[in-house]
Protein backbone atom coordinates (compact mmCIF):
# COMPACT_ATOMS: atom_id res chain seq x y z
CA UNK A 1 0.00 0.00 0.00
CA UNK A 2 1.58 3.60 -0.87
CA UNK A 3 0.74 6.29 1.32
CA UNK A 4 -0.91 9.75 -0.26
CA UNK A 5 1.08 11.80 2.86
CA UNK A 6 3.94 13.60 2.45
CA UNK A 7 6.91 11.59 3.28
CA UNK A 8 7.49 13.13 6.51
CA UNK A 9 4.33 10.64 7.86
CA UNK A 10 2.29 13.71 8.99
CA UNK A 11 -0.73 14.66 7.32
CA UNK A 12 -2.45 18.11 7.98
CA UNK A 13 -2.91 18.75 11.51
CA UNK A 14 -6.50 20.09 12.70
CA UNK A 15 -7.35 20.26 8.99
CA UNK A 16 -4.23 22.53 7.66
CA UNK A 17 -0.80 22.08 6.66
CA UNK A 18 2.28 24.14 8.33
CA UNK A 19 1.24 27.00 5.73
CA UNK A 20 -2.09 26.76 6.68
CA UNK A 21 -3.45 24.78 3.32
CA UNK A 22 -5.75 22.69 3.38
CA UNK A 23 -4.83 20.61 0.35
CA UNK A 24 -1.90 18.58 -0.04
CA UNK A 25 -0.88 20.98 -3.50
CA UNK A 26 -1.95 24.08 -3.77
CA UNK A 27 -0.96 27.34 -6.23
CA UNK A 28 -1.55 30.78 -5.07
CA UNK A 29 -1.83 33.23 -7.91
CA UNK A 30 1.39 31.20 -9.26
CA UNK A 31 3.30 33.31 -12.23
CA UNK A 32 5.60 32.27 -14.77
CA UNK A 33 7.78 34.81 -17.00
CA UNK A 34 10.56 33.69 -19.67
CA UNK A 35 12.92 36.51 -20.34
CA UNK A 36 14.58 36.08 -24.15
CA UNK A 37 16.16 38.07 -27.06
CA UNK A 38 12.55 38.66 -28.53
CA UNK A 39 11.35 39.36 -25.13
CA UNK A 40 9.21 38.52 -22.00
CA UNK A 41 6.73 35.68 -22.24
CA UNK A 42 3.88 35.07 -19.79
CA UNK A 43 3.84 31.16 -19.76
CA UNK A 44 1.30 30.83 -16.42
CA UNK A 45 -1.01 33.97 -15.62
CA UNK A 46 -1.63 33.93 -11.60
CA UNK A 47 -2.56 30.13 -11.17
CA UNK A 48 -4.26 29.04 -8.43
CA UNK A 49 -5.29 25.43 -7.89
CA UNK A 50 -5.98 22.72 -5.49
CA UNK A 51 -5.34 19.07 -5.34
CA UNK A 52 -6.18 16.72 -3.01
CA UNK A 53 -4.13 13.64 -1.68
CA UNK A 54 -5.32 10.72 -4.40
CA UNK A 55 -6.70 12.50 -6.74
CA UNK A 56 -5.70 11.49 -10.49
CA UNK A 57 -5.62 14.97 -12.37
CA UNK A 58 -5.09 15.19 -16.37
CA UNK A 59 -4.03 18.74 -17.69
CA UNK A 60 -4.89 19.25 -20.79
CA UNK A 61 -4.52 22.53 -23.54
CA UNK A 62 -3.50 23.19 -26.65
CA UNK A 63 0.41 22.93 -27.39
CA UNK A 64 1.73 25.84 -25.59
CA UNK A 65 -1.03 26.58 -23.66
CA UNK A 66 1.38 25.82 -20.06
CA UNK A 67 0.66 22.66 -19.07
CA UNK A 68 4.34 21.35 -19.08
CA UNK A 69 4.95 24.43 -16.86
CA UNK A 70 2.57 24.48 -14.21
CA UNK A 71 3.92 20.67 -14.05
CA UNK A 72 7.54 21.78 -13.76
CA UNK A 73 6.09 24.26 -10.48
CA UNK A 74 4.42 21.43 -8.90
CA UNK A 75 7.38 19.10 -9.47
CA UNK A 76 10.30 21.96 -8.61
CA UNK A 77 12.09 21.50 -12.13
CA UNK A 78 11.18 25.29 -12.60
CA UNK A 79 10.78 27.93 -10.21
CA UNK A 80 7.74 31.04 -10.28
CA UNK A 81 8.72 34.01 -11.28
CA UNK A 82 6.06 34.75 -8.54
CA UNK A 83 3.48 33.26 -6.59
CA UNK A 84 3.21 29.74 -3.80
CA UNK A 85 3.38 26.44 -3.99
CA UNK A 86 3.01 24.50 -1.31
CA UNK A 87 2.97 20.90 -1.13
CA UNK A 88 2.06 19.60 2.09
CA UNK A 89 4.11 21.01 4.71
CA UNK A 90 6.54 22.65 2.48
CA UNK A 91 6.28 25.94 0.71
CA UNK A 92 8.47 25.03 -2.19
CA UNK A 93 9.06 28.35 -4.07
CA UNK A 94 11.53 29.17 -0.58
CA UNK A 95 14.03 25.86 -1.32
CA UNK A 96 17.43 26.26 -2.07
CA UNK A 97 18.27 24.04 -4.91
CA UNK A 98 20.44 21.50 -2.96
CA UNK A 99 17.40 21.18 -0.96
CA UNK A 100 14.66 21.25 -3.87
CA UNK A 101 16.37 18.61 -5.46
CA UNK A 102 16.80 16.35 -2.22
CA UNK A 103 12.99 17.35 -1.70
CA UNK A 104 11.97 16.68 -4.98
CA UNK A 105 13.48 12.72 -4.62
CA UNK A 106 11.64 11.97 -1.73
CA UNK A 107 8.35 13.66 -2.44
CA UNK A 108 7.76 13.40 -6.07
CA UNK A 109 8.30 10.72 -8.97
CA UNK A 110 8.18 12.40 -12.35
CA UNK A 111 7.43 10.43 -15.61
CA UNK A 112 8.63 11.88 -18.89
CA UNK A 113 7.52 11.56 -22.15
CA UNK A 114 11.11 10.04 -23.52
CA UNK A 115 11.56 8.10 -20.77
CA UNK A 116 14.99 9.60 -20.10
CA UNK A 117 16.29 5.97 -18.44
CA UNK A 118 20.28 6.22 -18.65
CA UNK A 119 21.31 3.89 -21.39
CA UNK A 120 24.25 2.51 -19.91
CA UNK A 121 22.69 1.56 -16.45
CA UNK A 122 20.19 -1.47 -16.35
CA UNK A 123 16.62 -1.45 -15.80
CA UNK A 124 17.27 -2.11 -12.24
CA UNK A 125 19.70 -0.08 -11.49
CA UNK A 126 17.91 2.93 -13.34
CA UNK A 127 15.44 2.40 -10.24
CA UNK A 128 17.89 1.63 -8.22
CA UNK A 129 19.58 5.44 -8.90
CA UNK A 130 16.83 7.57 -6.97
CA UNK A 131 17.35 5.95 -3.73
CA UNK A 132 20.95 6.05 -3.94
CA UNK A 133 20.38 10.01 -4.35
CA UNK A 134 17.92 10.07 -1.16
CA UNK A 135 20.00 7.54 1.27
CA UNK A 136 17.23 5.62 1.06
CA UNK A 137 17.35 2.39 1.78
CA UNK A 138 20.33 -0.06 2.23
CA UNK A 139 22.12 -1.85 -0.80
CA UNK A 140 20.11 -4.98 -0.50
CA UNK A 141 17.14 -3.46 0.02
CA UNK A 142 17.63 -1.64 -2.88
CA UNK A 143 17.56 -4.37 -5.17
CA UNK A 144 14.79 -5.72 -3.55
CA UNK A 145 13.15 -2.72 -3.62
CA UNK A 146 13.77 -2.08 -7.47
CA UNK A 147 12.86 -5.91 -7.95
CA UNK A 148 9.55 -5.66 -6.65
CA UNK A 149 8.90 -2.44 -8.21
CA UNK A 150 9.56 -3.79 -11.72
CA UNK A 151 7.25 -6.96 -11.20
CA UNK A 152 4.61 -4.38 -9.57
CA UNK A 153 4.53 -2.62 -13.39
CA UNK A 154 4.79 -5.83 -15.23
CA UNK A 155 8.06 -6.30 -16.44
CA UNK A 156 10.43 -8.01 -14.04
CA UNK A 157 12.01 -10.05 -16.38
CA UNK A 158 13.70 -7.14 -18.13
CA UNK A 159 15.10 -6.03 -14.48
CA UNK A 160 18.81 -6.55 -16.22
CA UNK A 161 18.73 -5.74 -19.43
CA UNK A 162 19.56 -2.05 -20.95
CA UNK A 163 16.85 0.26 -22.06
CA UNK A 164 18.16 0.07 -25.34
CA UNK A 165 17.36 -3.86 -25.78
CA UNK A 166 13.21 -2.64 -24.34
CA UNK A 167 10.59 -2.10 -26.08
CA UNK A 168 8.67 1.86 -25.64
CA UNK A 169 5.86 0.27 -23.61
CA UNK A 170 8.86 -1.36 -21.83
CA UNK A 171 11.27 1.29 -21.27
CA UNK A 172 7.57 3.87 -19.99
CA UNK A 173 7.31 0.54 -17.35
CA UNK A 174 10.44 1.02 -16.09
CA UNK A 175 10.65 4.63 -16.17
CA UNK A 176 7.60 4.67 -13.91
CA UNK A 177 8.81 2.66 -11.70
CA UNK A 178 11.95 4.87 -11.29
CA UNK A 179 8.97 7.18 -9.98
CA UNK A 180 8.10 5.19 -7.51
CA UNK A 181 11.69 4.12 -6.49
CA UNK A 182 11.12 6.07 -2.85
CA UNK A 183 7.64 5.54 -2.76
CA UNK A 184 6.67 9.25 -3.03
CA UNK A 185 3.05 10.53 -2.53
CA UNK A 186 3.02 12.38 -5.67
CA UNK A 187 3.62 11.43 -9.26
CA UNK A 188 3.83 13.43 -11.79
CA UNK A 189 3.90 12.52 -15.53
CA UNK A 190 4.07 15.08 -18.87
CA UNK A 191 2.93 13.01 -21.85
CA UNK A 192 3.35 10.07 -20.62
CA UNK A 193 1.85 7.90 -23.11
CA UNK A 194 2.41 10.22 -26.05
CA UNK A 195 5.16 7.60 -27.66
CA UNK A 196 3.21 5.01 -27.30
CA UNK A 197 0.59 2.69 -29.67
CA UNK A 198 -3.41 3.41 -28.07
CA UNK A 199 -2.82 -0.50 -26.62
CA UNK A 200 0.33 0.31 -24.72
CA UNK A 201 -0.90 3.71 -23.73
CA UNK A 202 -4.21 1.93 -22.26
CA UNK A 203 -2.26 -0.94 -20.36
CA UNK A 204 0.06 2.31 -18.27
CA UNK A 205 -2.92 4.36 -18.16
CA UNK A 206 -4.41 1.50 -16.31
CA UNK A 207 -1.30 1.42 -14.27
CA UNK A 208 -2.23 4.49 -13.21
CA UNK A 209 -5.55 3.57 -12.13
CA UNK A 210 -4.16 1.23 -9.93
CA UNK A 211 -1.69 3.46 -8.46
CA UNK A 212 -4.08 6.08 -7.47
CA UNK A 213 -6.06 3.47 -5.51
CA UNK A 214 -3.78 2.33 -3.62
CA UNK A 215 -3.08 6.05 -2.62
CA UNK A 216 -0.88 7.80 -4.70
CA UNK A 217 -1.82 11.45 -6.32
CA UNK A 218 -0.94 11.69 -9.71
CA UNK A 219 -0.83 15.00 -12.07
CA UNK A 220 -0.66 13.90 -16.02
CA UNK A 221 -0.18 16.30 -18.62
CA UNK A 222 -1.66 14.83 -21.94
CA UNK A 223 -3.48 15.68 -25.24
CA UNK A 224 -5.31 12.60 -25.57
CA UNK A 225 -9.05 13.56 -24.20
CA UNK A 226 -10.01 9.87 -24.27
CA UNK A 227 -7.85 9.30 -21.71
CA UNK A 228 -7.83 12.98 -19.48
CA UNK A 229 -12.17 11.53 -19.12
CA UNK A 230 -10.77 8.42 -17.86
CA UNK A 231 -9.47 10.76 -14.71
CA UNK A 232 -11.28 11.91 -11.73
CA UNK A 233 -10.67 15.23 -12.67
CA UNK A 234 -9.52 17.51 -15.30
CA UNK A 235 -7.85 20.68 -15.37
CA UNK A 236 -8.16 22.72 -18.77
CA UNK A 237 -5.19 25.48 -19.42
CA UNK A 238 -5.64 28.33 -21.72
CA UNK A 239 -2.94 30.52 -22.71
CA UNK A 240 -1.64 30.20 -19.11
CA UNK A 241 -4.64 30.37 -17.05
CA UNK A 242 -6.94 27.40 -16.15
CA UNK A 243 -10.79 27.60 -17.00
CA UNK A 244 -12.72 26.04 -14.25
CA UNK A 245 -13.49 22.44 -14.68
CA UNK A 246 -17.19 22.22 -14.56
CA UNK A 247 -17.75 25.18 -16.13
CA UNK A 248 -16.07 24.16 -19.41
CA UNK A 249 -18.45 21.23 -19.17
CA UNK A 250 -22.01 23.06 -17.96
CA UNK A 251 -21.27 25.37 -21.13
CA UNK A 252 -19.15 23.26 -24.07
CA UNK A 253 -20.68 25.55 -26.52
CA UNK A 254 -18.45 28.54 -25.07
CA UNK A 255 -15.19 29.97 -27.06
CA UNK A 256 -12.08 29.34 -24.49
CA UNK A 257 -11.90 33.08 -24.57
CA UNK A 258 -15.34 33.24 -22.89
CA UNK A 259 -14.68 30.44 -20.54
CA UNK A 260 -11.02 32.38 -19.60
CA UNK A 261 -13.48 35.45 -18.94
CA UNK A 262 -15.79 33.37 -17.10
CA UNK A 263 -13.35 31.74 -15.02
CA UNK A 264 -11.72 35.12 -14.23
CA UNK A 265 -15.49 36.60 -12.34
CA UNK A 266 -16.25 33.21 -10.54
CA UNK A 267 -16.06 34.01 -7.13
CA UNK A 268 -15.37 31.24 -4.64
CA UNK A 269 -17.94 30.31 -1.88
CA UNK A 270 -17.05 27.71 0.96
CA UNK A 271 -20.36 26.93 2.87
CA UNK A 272 -20.08 24.64 6.55
CA UNK A 273 -22.59 21.90 6.55
CA UNK A 274 -25.87 23.00 6.80
CA UNK A 275 -25.31 26.26 5.85
CA UNK A 276 -28.16 28.12 4.08
CA UNK A 277 -27.11 29.28 0.58
CA UNK A 278 -30.18 30.61 -0.93
CA UNK A 279 -33.22 30.72 1.51
CA UNK A 280 -36.86 30.07 0.24
CA UNK A 281 -38.79 33.68 -0.49
CA UNK A 282 -35.34 35.78 -1.27
CA UNK A 283 -34.55 37.59 -4.56
CA UNK A 284 -31.37 35.68 -5.78
CA UNK A 285 -28.86 37.63 -7.35
CA UNK A 286 -25.68 34.99 -8.20
CA UNK A 287 -25.72 32.11 -10.22
CA UNK A 288 -24.07 29.18 -8.54
CA UNK A 289 -22.04 26.17 -9.74
CA UNK A 290 -21.00 23.26 -7.47
CA UNK A 291 -17.21 22.39 -7.51
CA UNK A 292 -17.12 20.79 -4.41
CA UNK A 293 -19.08 18.60 -2.22
CA UNK A 294 -23.24 18.69 -2.17
CA UNK A 295 -25.91 20.75 -0.91
CA UNK A 296 -29.64 19.61 -0.18
CA UNK A 297 -32.97 21.50 -1.56
CA UNK A 298 -35.32 21.88 0.95
CA UNK A 299 -38.97 22.60 1.40
CA UNK A 300 -41.89 22.93 3.64
CA UNK A 301 -43.66 19.94 4.23
CA UNK A 302 -47.83 20.03 4.59
CA UNK A 303 -47.35 19.86 8.41
CA UNK A 304 -44.38 22.43 8.65
CA UNK A 305 -41.42 19.74 8.82
CA UNK A 306 -38.84 20.44 6.30
CA UNK A 307 -38.36 17.89 3.00
CA UNK A 308 -35.23 17.74 1.81
CA UNK A 309 -36.60 17.02 -1.81
CA UNK A 310 -33.34 16.52 -3.62
CA UNK A 311 -29.50 16.62 -3.17
CA UNK A 312 -26.71 18.44 -6.34
CA UNK A 313 -24.02 17.52 -6.37
CA UNK A 314 -20.28 18.79 -8.23
CA UNK A 315 -20.57 20.08 -11.78
CA UNK A 316 -24.56 20.58 -10.99
CA UNK A 317 -25.87 24.15 -10.34
CA UNK A 318 -28.63 25.98 -9.11
CA UNK A 319 -30.25 29.74 -9.27
CA UNK A 320 -30.63 30.25 -13.07
CA UNK A 321 -34.48 29.57 -12.83
CA UNK A 322 -35.19 32.92 -11.00
CA UNK A 323 -32.36 35.02 -13.00
CA UNK A 324 -34.06 33.96 -16.32
CA UNK A 325 -37.66 34.31 -15.04
CA UNK A 326 -37.66 36.79 -12.23
CA UNK A 327 -39.33 36.30 -8.73
CA UNK A 328 -38.36 34.61 -5.46
CA UNK A 329 -36.23 31.05 -4.65
CA UNK A 330 -38.60 28.60 -4.58
CA UNK A 331 -36.66 26.40 -2.54
CA UNK A 332 -34.67 26.83 0.28
CA UNK A 333 -30.71 25.68 -1.04
CA UNK A 334 -28.37 24.63 2.12
CA UNK A 335 -24.97 22.76 2.30
CA UNK A 336 -25.03 19.12 2.75
CA UNK A 337 -24.94 18.75 6.53
CA UNK A 338 -21.94 16.62 6.60
CA UNK A 339 -19.93 17.80 3.87
CA UNK A 340 -20.39 21.11 3.13
CA UNK A 341 -19.76 22.59 -0.21
CA UNK A 342 -17.97 24.76 -2.59
CA UNK A 343 -19.74 27.09 -4.97
CA UNK A 344 -18.45 28.82 -8.05
CA UNK A 345 -20.69 32.31 -8.10
CA UNK A 346 -21.19 34.37 -10.98
CA UNK A 347 -23.10 37.32 -9.94
CA UNK A 348 -26.42 38.38 -11.84
CA UNK A 349 -24.66 41.25 -14.08
CA UNK A 350 -22.18 38.74 -15.14
CA UNK A 351 -24.76 35.91 -16.28
CA UNK A 352 -26.47 38.02 -18.01
CA UNK A 353 -23.68 39.24 -19.87
CA UNK A 354 -22.53 35.57 -20.82
CA UNK A 355 -26.40 34.92 -21.67
CA UNK A 356 -26.28 38.04 -24.00
CA UNK A 357 -23.06 36.19 -25.46
CA UNK A 358 -23.58 33.59 -26.70
CA UNK A 359 -27.55 32.24 -27.92
CA UNK A 360 -26.13 28.77 -27.33
CA UNK A 361 -25.49 29.10 -23.72
CA UNK A 362 -29.00 31.04 -23.18
CA UNK A 363 -30.47 28.38 -25.32
CA UNK A 364 -29.24 25.86 -23.19
CA UNK A 365 -30.18 27.33 -19.90
CA UNK A 366 -33.72 27.93 -21.10
CA UNK A 367 -34.16 24.72 -22.12
CA UNK A 368 -32.71 23.48 -18.63
CA UNK A 369 -34.93 25.98 -16.42
CA UNK A 370 -38.05 25.20 -18.45
CA UNK A 371 -37.60 21.38 -17.61
CA UNK A 372 -36.47 22.20 -14.21
CA UNK A 373 -39.99 24.70 -13.81
CA UNK A 374 -42.08 21.28 -14.86
CA UNK A 375 -40.93 19.29 -12.13
CA UNK A 376 -41.38 22.21 -9.56
CA UNK A 377 -45.14 21.76 -10.82
CA UNK A 378 -45.11 18.02 -10.92
CA UNK A 379 -43.33 17.93 -7.17
CA UNK A 380 -46.44 20.74 -6.31
CA UNK A 381 -49.16 18.47 -7.48
CA UNK A 382 -48.15 15.03 -6.33
CA UNK A 383 -46.21 16.62 -2.87
CA UNK A 384 -43.42 13.98 -4.33
CA UNK A 385 -39.71 14.91 -5.09
CA UNK A 386 -38.64 18.19 -6.52
CA UNK A 387 -35.66 19.22 -8.23
CA UNK A 388 -34.34 23.35 -7.89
Amino acid sequence: MFGNQPRNGKGPQNGHYQHGNDHLIELHNVVKTYKSAAGAFTALKGIDLEVDGGEFVAVIGKSGSGKSTLINMITGIDRPTSGEILIGDTAIQNLKEGKLAEWRGRNVGVIFQFFQLLPTLTAAENIMLPMDFCRMYTMRERRERALHLLDLVGVAEQADKLPSTLSGGQQQRVAIARALANDPPILAADEPTGNLDSKTADSVFGLFETLVRQGKTILMVTHDRDLARRATRTVVISDGEVIEEYLAKTFPMLTEEQLKQMTRNLATEKHAPGAVILRQGMTPDKFYLITKGRVEVVLPGADGDEIVATTMIAGQYFGEVELRRGGHNIATIRADAVSGVEVAALDRAEFEQLLAESAAARAAIDQIVAARLVENQAHRAQGGNHHA
